[in-house]
């Protein structure tokens, strides 16, 4: 099933179960298991429902195991600290007694400057230079630049990818936005550090390859809209021992820094018979 925007909003819809304790649906992707920018879209959700006054500033989420898409995902926040301009809490999601996600949530209330300088695009990434036809799913659009594709696994590339990413749906609102952004996230890496490594493509995870991300760190910057288009500048300057590490960082089409994000992820050979990570 394709994405769409009202399967997104749908959950991120959280239902309050018990104090701080909430019950979501899952988006259908077609795939056996719970995409990870899913779950961090959801973190990101639970944890404005417990801090009013203050966004997200920065979101650490450790992936333990899978979740089932045919199971309802078990959301629970433990606050940390509550004060005037920041506040901090963990979201742990379940499925029974089992751990898919945990989470370090820091949220902050906006404050006047004392310094400000910030990195700025300096070379275009045109929406025009794609390597295949824009993808219309349900309300998300992506554009991926300059003749990359990750989906080929016999294409070879330096270990970066320029992605960029609108939800054209997207409500006009700053937490939906944030989440939003987060989900778009979670899914570039993994091809960014198969680049360079000819017979070594996205396309083969899951089936030849095992891949899977085993943390995720954003930071928010500035406030933005979910709508408008935004680049994804990924870098992967690490693969190794099974594992990669990658990084990158979202711009606005005018120049401006966004926000930033890191990825661990693992890629290794399938092992027969194996299981879990």
């Amino acid at each position: 099933m394709a994405f769409t925007i009202d399967a997104f909003l749908d959950a991120i819809a959280l239902k309050e179960v018990g104090t701080e304790r909430f019950r979501a649906g899952n988006i259908d992707t077609g795939h056996f298991v719970v995409f990870g920018g899913q779950l961090l879209a959801q973190s990101i959700a639970a944890a404005q429902l417990t801090q009013e006054g203050k966004s997200v500033k920065t979101l650490h989420t450790v992936f333990a195991r899978a979740g089932s898409p045919a199971k309802p995902m078990e959301i629970a926040v433990e606050r940390l600290h509550t004060g005037r301009s920041l506040a901090s809490c963990t979201v742990t999601i379940s499925q029974g007694e089992q751990v898919c996600a945990r989470s370090m949530v820091l949220l902050s209330a906006d404050e006047p400057d004392l310094i400000r300088h910030d990195d700025r695009l300096t070379d275009a990434r045109p929406l025009t230079a794609v390597s295949r036809r824009p993808q219309d799913n349900g309300g998300w659009e992506v554009r991926v630049a300059d003749g990359a594709d990750i989906d080929d696994p016999l294409a070879v590339g330096p270990a970066r990818l320029d992605v960029w990413t609108r939800f054209t749906d997207a409500p006009d609102d700053p937490a939906t936005a944030q989440a939003l952004l987060a989900y778009a996230t979670d899914g570039f890496l993994i091809g960014t550090a198969m680049r360079p490594h000819r017979g070594v493509g996205q396309a083969l995870a899951h089936k030849t390859i095992s891949t899977g991300v085993l943390s995720h760190t954003i930071t928010f910057h500035e406030p933005f809209s979910a709508a408008d288009w935004l680049l994804l500048s990924h870098s992967s300057p690490y693969a190794g021992r099974g594992r990669s590490y990658g990084r990158a960082d979202v711009f606005a089409q005018d120049g401006r820094l966004l926000a930033s994000f890191v990825q661990d992820n693992m890629i290794r050979a399938m092992a027969k018979g194996a299981t879990g990570l």
